[in-house]
């Protein structure tokens, strides 16, 4: 009987859970194959070294975190405003927000010290700044939609470093509040 392989995107999924906890140098071969109760062997039957899996872990933080984002909410229709209050409803989901803004915010800090790094996130935060751009450009002037585009982002990002209380407000109140304004509602 064969004994069945641990699935190359298990190794990616270790690999980004480790950056977030503990930054790039936390993501180590062997680390990795105990967390997944495996041997590390078969990290060699998927990627050549440690550096091929950092650089497939950014090519799947890319692409599910903006491709595929960007493509869910384009296949699902809809006039801009709509397509931008679904984005904002998804992306500040309470399962998406802890996972993916605590991989983006490790990825961030790794580009301070890492030019390449530094570049893809570039790419990626022009990427998700350009849509939000041309969903807020349909209704509104340029320069108010460079404007929500900027607060938009920067809440996104930003929001996970506050630690602020809202006085009787939850956070998820507040945060819908900055959305409908936001969204000119």
């Amino acid at each position: 009987m064969a004994l069945a392989r641990t699935p190359r995107s298990d190794w990616i999924g270790a690999g980004l859970r480790a950056l977030a906890e503990g930054g790039p140098n936390a993501v180590r071969i062997e680390a990795l194959a105990q967390t997944l109760g495996v041997t590390k062997g078969g990290f060699y039957g998927y990627f050549a070294n440690r550096g091929a899996l950092l650089e497939e872990m950014l090519d799947t933080w890319e692409r599910d975190t903006t491709d595929e984002l960007i493509d869910r909410i384009e296949a699902e229709g809809g006039e801009p405003p709509t397509r931008l209050r679904r984005l904002i409803e998804i992306v500040v989901s309470a399962d998406r927000m802890t996972t993916n803004a605590t991989i983006d915010l490790a990825i961030r800090d790794w580009a301070r010290r890492d030019p390449a790094v530094g570049e893809r996130l570039r790419r990626v935060d022009n990427r998700r700044m350009e849509y939000l751009r041309r969903l807020f450009g349909a209704t509104c002037p340029a320069d108010e939609a460079e404007t929500r585009s900027m607060l938009v982002y920067s809440l996104y990002i930003g929001n996970h470093l506050i630690a602020a209380d809202h006085g009787t407000r939850s956070r998820t109140e507040v945060l819908r509040q900055a959305q409908a304004w936001l969204l000119g509602k």
